[in-house]
C-alpha cells in the first residue's frame, strides 16, 4: 500500500531537495576553480634554486659602497686634523703645512680623475676631503706666515676666500654637489666675523648680518638647484631675523627720535630686502611680504614713539599700520598685497589686545561694591598709565574694521567678520572711556547704561549686510526675507555679539548701582524697561535672553524694595516668591510661546534664592516652601508643565510640612501627617480607578511619602522601641500590599523604609558583635563574600535584571 503525499507537500520536497543540489554544485564548481588557478600558477612559476638557496642581501651594493666611502672620509679628515693640530715626527707647523698642502692639492685634483672613470661617489668622498684640509690648510697658514694678525680677521678673510675657492671649484669639475653648498654656508661668516673682528658696536655688526641676508636672498633666487636654493632661504632667515631682532630691539630702547632714527634705517633696510624677495619669488611672497610690513612699522612707528608720550606708543604703531594698509590699493603681486595686510592686521589685533585690560577694569571695578551695599558712592581710583589712549586705540581699529571691506576690497575681508569686530572694539573704546578719563561716579553710571541701550538695541536691529545670517544657518536666512536684520530673523553674529556686550555693560551697571539706594532702583528699573522693550521688539534666541533678563532685573528690585523696607532677609524670600508667581501667570498667558519656558526658569531660580534666604528661620521656610508648592501645582495645571509641576508640587508640600513640623518641636508627627495621608490615599485610589493608566508615583507616592519619611526621622531620634515597632508594621503592611497589588510606589517606599528602620534597630547589636568578633574575621568574611558573588556573578545578573523587569512591570 502506498502513502503518496499530497501534491503540495510533495512539490515542497522537491524543491527543497533541487535547492540542496543546486548548493552543492556551486561549492564543487568553486572548488574546481580554486584547484585549476594553483596547479597554473606553479607551472608558470619556474625554480629558482639559486634564489632559494641564497636569502636575500639586507643591503644594495649602492648603499654599501656610500656606507664605506663616509667611514673612509671620516677616518681621512680625523687623520689629517690629528697631523695639522697635534704633531707628526719632528716636522714642525712649517713642514706641516708644507706636508699638508701637497696633500690638499692631490685631494682637490684626484676627483676629476674620479670622475673620469664614471667613481662619482668615490670622487665627492675625496672632494669632501679636499674641502676639509682647505680649512686645515688656512689654519696652519695662519700659523706659519700670518701669527701676528687677529684671529678674528683672519678667519673673515679666511671664510670668504674659502667660500669663493669652493663656489669655483664645484662648477670647474661639473657633477661634483658638495662643494658649491658648503661654499654658501662657508659665505654666513665673513661679514659677521669681521664686525666682530673690528669691536663695531650692536648696529654695525647688524648691518654686517643684513648684507649677509641680502648675499642669502641673492643666492636662494638665483640658485637652480634645491639644496643650494634651500640654505641661502636658511642663511636668510637666520641672519635676517637676527638683524630685524636687533633693530627692533635698539628701536624700542631709543629714548629720543635721533636715537631712534639709525635703527629705523636696518629695520626699513631689512624691509626693503623682504619686499625685493617677496616681489621675486612669489611662492613665500605673503610670508615675506608679512615680515617687510611689520619691520616697517617697526621702524617708522618706533621715531614717532620716542617723540611722543609713553602712553601713546601703541597709538604711533597703530598709525603706521593704518598707513601700510594703503599699500593694498597698490599694482604690486597679490602676495605681497596679501602679506601686508596681513602685518597691519596683526598690529591691529595687538592693539585691541593692549586696550583690552582697561575694558576688563572698568567692568570688574563694580564687584568692590559688593562688599558694602548702599555704603554710599565709592572712591574712584585715579587712570592707570595709558588708559588714555587705550578707548582712543580701540576706536581707532572699529573704524578701520568697519571701512575695510569697502575701501580695500583686494583684503577679502568678510563684511559681517569686520562689523562684528568692529562693534566689539567700538563698545570696548566706550567702557574703557570711565578709567580712562577718571570720571566720577554719575557719569560713569550713565555712561554704562547708555552703553548696554544701544548695544541691546544694535541687538535688536542689527545693521542690513550682504553677508548676514542668522544663528540658524545660511540656508535658513537666505529663505527668510530680509534675513539681514530684518524682523523675524533670528539675531546673527552680529546681534550675538551686541547681545553679549549689552548684557555685560548692563550687568557691570546694575553691581555699580548698588552702592546707594537711589541708584539702585534706578539702573534696574531702566534695565527692566530696556529689556522688555527688547524682548518685545526681538526675535528668537534673542527674545528669550533679554527676556531672562528682564525676570533677573525684576527679582533684584523685587528683593531691593524689600530690604528697603527694612524686612529681615528670610522675610525678603517671602516677597521674592512674587517673581515665580507672575512668572506663571505670564506662562499661563502665553502658553507653549517659546518665550514662556526661559522666563519660567528663570523664575524658578528666584524661588530657589528665596528658600536660600528662609533657611535660617524654619517657620518662615515653611511658609516658603508651602508658598512655592502652590505656585507649582497651579503651573501643573497646564498640560505642558504637568509632569515636571506635579512632581515638584508634591515634593515641595511634603518638604514644607516636615520642616513646619520640626519647627514646632512636634514629637509625634503622625498626629499632623495620617489626617493628610488618609485623604490623600483616597483621592489616589479614586484617581486610580478612573485611570488604570495612572502612575502609582503620582496616586499614592505623595499620601505615602507624607508619613512615612517624617516617621522615619523622628524614629532614627527615637531612643523607645514602640515608635520604630509601629514604623516597621506600617512599612511592611505597605510593602505586601505594593507586591500583592502590584504597584512600584508603595513596594519601593515601603520597602526603604522597613530597610532602614530595621538598620536603625540593629545597629547596636551589630556593633556588639563586630567588637566581640576577632579583628581577622571581616576581612575573612569579606573575601569569602566576594568569592561568592564572583562565582554565581552571572546568576546575580539575572536576577537582577528580573528584580529590575518586575519593578518595570508594575505601574
Amino acid at each position: 500500500m502506498e502513502n503518496a503525499p499530497p501534491p503540495a507537500e510533495e512539490l515542497r520536497l522537491i524543491d527543497r531537495e533541487l535547492a540542496q543540489l543546486d548548493a552543492r554544485r556551486a561549492l564543487l564548481l568553486a572548488r574546481r576553480g580554486w584547484l585549476l588557478q594553483t596547479i597554473r600558477a606553479a607551472a608558470a612559476a619556474p625554480a629558482d634554486p639559486a634564489r632559494t638557496a641564497r636569502p636575500d642581501a639586507e643591503t644594495s651594493p649602492p648603499s654599501a659602497q656610500n656606507v664605506l666611502l663616509t667611514l673612509g672620509g671620516i677616518l681621512l679628515a680625523v687623520a689629517a686634523i690629528a697631523f695639522t693640530l697635534v704633531s707628526w715626527g719632528h716636522l714642525g707647523i712649517g713642514g706641516r703645512a708644507l706636508v699638508l698642502g701637497a696633500v690638499t692639492v692631490t685631494a682637490l685634483a684626484t676627483p676629476a680623475l674620479l670622475l673620469r672613470r664614471g667613481l662619482v661617489s668615490t670622487a665627492e668622498s675625496v672632494a669632501a676631503l679636499g674641502l676639509l684640509l682647505t680649512v686645515l690648510d688656512a689654519y696652519a697658514l695662519h700659523r706659519v706666515a700670518f701669527p701676528g694678525t687677529h684671529p678674528g680677521t683672519y678667519a673673515a678673510v679666511a671664510s670668504g676666500v674659502l667660500a669663493a675657492l669652493w663656489a669655483g671649484y664645484g662648477p670647474a669639475l661639473g657633477t661634483l654637489h658638495l662643494p658649491v653648498p658648503a661654499a654658501v654656508v662657508a659665505a654666513q661668516f665673513p661679514l659677521p666675523l669681521w664686525a666682530l673682528a673690528a669691536g663695531s658696536s650692536l648696529w654695525v655688526t647688524a648691518w654686517a648680518t643684513l648684507a649677509t641676508a641680502a648675499l642669502d636672498v641673492a643666492i636662494a633666487l638665483a640658485a637652480k638647484r634645491t639644496d643650494v636654493r634651500v640654505l641661502g632661504i636658511l642663511g636668510a632667515v637666520t641672519t635676517g631675523g637676527w638683524s630685524l631682532l636687533t633693530g627692533g630691539r635698539l628701536s624700542v630702547s631709543a629714548h629720543s627720535p635721533s636715537l631712534a632714527e639709525e635703527p629705523a634705517l636696518l629695520l626699513l633696510a631689512a624691509a626693503g630686502l623682504a619686499l625685493c624677495a617677496a616681489w621675486r619669488a612669489p611662492a613665500s611672497a605673503v610670508a615675506t611680504a608679512a615680515v617687510a610690513g611689520l619691520a616697517s612699522v617697526a621702524g617708522v612707528g618706533g621715531v614717532l614713539r620716542a617723540a611722543l608720550p609713553g602712553e601713546w606708543a601703541v597709538p604711533a604703531y597703530l598709525l603706521c599700520a593704518i598707513v601700510l594698509l594703503a599699500a593694498v590699493r597698490t599694482g604690486a603681486p597679490h602676495g605681497v598685497r596679501t602679506g601686508l595686510a596681513y602685518a597691519s592686521g596683526a598690529v591691529h589685533a595687538a592693539s585691541a589686545i593692549w586696550a583690552a585690560p582697561v575694558v576688563i577694569l572698568t567692568l570688574l571695578r563694580p564687584a568692590a561694591v559688593l562688599e558694602d551695599v548702599w555704603s554710599g558712592v565709592p572712591a574712584q581710583d585715579a587712570a592707570l598709565w595709558g588708559t588714555v589712549a587705550a578707548p582712543v586705540v580701540a576706536a581707532t581699529v572699529a573704524v578701520v574694521l568697519r571701512a575695510a571691506p569697502r575701501l580695500l576690497p583686494a583684503l577679502d575681508l568678510p563684511r559681517t567678520t569686520a562689523d562684528c569686530a568692529a562693534l566689539a572694539l567700538a563698545w570696548s573704546a566706550a567702557v574703557a572711556v570711565p578709567t580712562a578719563l577718571s570720571l566720577s561716579y554719575a557719569p560713569t553710571l550713565v555712561l554704562q547704561l547708555l552703553t548696554a541701550t544701544a548695544a541691546l538695541a544694535l541687538a535688536v536691529r542689527p545693521p542690513r549686510t550682504a553677508e548676514a545670517t542668522g544663528t540658524a544657518g545660511t540656508a535658513e536666512a537666505a529663505a527668510t526675507p530680509g534675513a539681514s536684520g530684518t524682523p523675524g530673523t533670528p539675531p546673527g553674529a552680529f546681534a550675538g555679539i551686541a547681545l553679549a556686550c549689552g548684557l555685560a555693560s548692563g550687568t557691570s551697571a546694575a553691581v555699580l548701582g548698588l552702592a546707594t539706594r537711589p541708584a539702585t532702583f534706578a539702573v534696574l528699573g531702566m534695565l527692566v524697561a530696556v529689556n522688555v522693550a527688547a524682548a518685545l521688539l526681538g526675535r528668537g534666541l534673542l527674545r528669550a535672553v533679554v527676556a531672562c533678563g528682564a525676570v533677573v532685573g525684576t527679582a533684584g528690585l523685587v528683593a531691593a524694595a524689600a530690604a528697603a523696607a527694612g524686612l529681615p532677609a528670610h522675610q525678603v524670600a517671602l516677597a521674592l516668591l512674587a517673581v515665580p508667581a507672575a512668572a506663571a501667570l505670564l506662562g499661563a498667558r502665553l502658553g507653549r510661546h517659546p518665550v514662556a519656558l526661559p522666563v519660567e526658569a528663570t523664575a524658578a531660580v528666584a524661588g530657589l534664592l528665596a528658600i536660600v534666604l528662609a533657611v535660617p528661620h524654619p517657620p518662615t521656610l515653611a511658609l516658603v516652601l508651602a508658598l512655592a508648592g502652590v505656585i507649582a501645582a497651579g503651573t501643573s495645571v497646564r498640560a505642558e508643565r504637568r509632569p515636571v509641576a506635579g512632581y515638584l508640587a508634591a515634593v515641595l508640600f511634603v518638604a514644607a510640612t516636615w520642616v513646619r513640623l520640626a519647627a514646632s518641636g512636634v514629637e509625634w508627627p503622625e498626629a499632623y501627617t495620617l489626617p493628610v495621608t488618609v485623604p490623600a490615599l483616597a483621592v489616589g485610589a479614586l484617581r486610580r480607578r478612573r485611570d488604570p493608566q495612572a502612575s502609582s508615583w503620582s496616586a499614592y507616592g505623595p499620601g505615602l511619602t507624607a508619613t512615612l519619611v517624617p516617621s522615619l526621622f523622628a524614629a532614627w531620634g527615637d531612643t523607645h522601641w514602640l515608635r520604630p515597632l509601629l514604623l516597621g508594621v506600617a512599612a511592611l503592611a505597605v510593602t505586601l500590599a505594593g507586591a500583592r497589588l502590584r504597584l512600584q510606589a508603595p513596594l519601593v517606599l515601603g520597602g526603604l523604609t522597613l530597610a532602614l528602620d530595621t538598620l536603625h534597630e540593629l545597629a547596636p547589636y551589630v556593633v556588639q558583635v563586630v567588637d566581640a568578633l576577632p579583628r581577622w574575621l571581616p576581612p575573612a568574611l569579606a573575601g569569602l563574600l566576594l568569592l561568592a558573588v564572583g562565582a554565581t556573578y552571572e546568576q546575580r545578573l539575572r536576577d537582577a535584571r528580573r528584580l529590575r523587569d518586575g519593578l518595570g512591570r508594575m505601574r
